[in-house]
């Protein structure tokens, strides 16, 4: 019986050791970040918002996604942003600015079409933000296919806020 009981112990070592060692992941490693990043742009009083996003959208009748416009933000108030390693901007909360912004369409492969580039600027009021820490993400558009020109949308969520039909 002895022998039994020495095998369960070291099992149980075994996964105790590899539920460790999943916790220290870089999906759990990215987890923290995210959190740790949340928790200071909350103390520094600011909103953490994506530098540039790419919409795109899963084309169930033809079995392919569609790439549809990226934008990225060029400026805040005239200057260009200082982007974070994660690829956010820290932006301050109850602040009214404009964001100068480019927005681009892609090719079938979702490489982007130059001449499709254009450039728009989108104000943010002193309302906007309200919660410091929150990530946000500006879309080109509201959809991401059978659009026309950038019409930013600003939105908690990384998918378009409209779905195509």
């Amino acid at each position: 019986m002895k022998p039994v009981v020495t095998l369960i112990i070291a099992c149980l070592f075994l996964l105790t050791g590899c539920q460790s060692l999943s916790d220290s992941s870089p999906e759990s490693a990215a987890g923290n970040e995210n959190r740790s990043s949340k928790a200071e742009a909350a103390d520094r009083n600011t909103v953490l918002l994506s530098a540039q996003h790419c919409l795109s959208e899963y084309l169930q009748e033809q079995g392919r996604v569609h790439h549809g416009p990226c934008l990225k933000i060029i400026t805040v108030n005239g200057d260009t942003p200082q982007v974070r390693q994660d690829g956010f901007i820290a932006l301050p909360v109850a602040t009214s600015m404009t964001l100068g912004i480019s927005c681009v369409y892609r090719h079938a492969d979702g490489s982007p079409i130059p001449v499709t580039m254009e450039t728009a600027d989108f104000s943010i009021s002193a309302q906007t933000f309200t919660k410091p820490g929150n990530r946000w993400y500006l879309h080109a558009h509201k959809q991401a296919r059978q659009v026309i020109g950038c019409e930013p949308t600003l939105s908690r969520s990384t998918k378009p806020t409209q779905a195509t039909d």
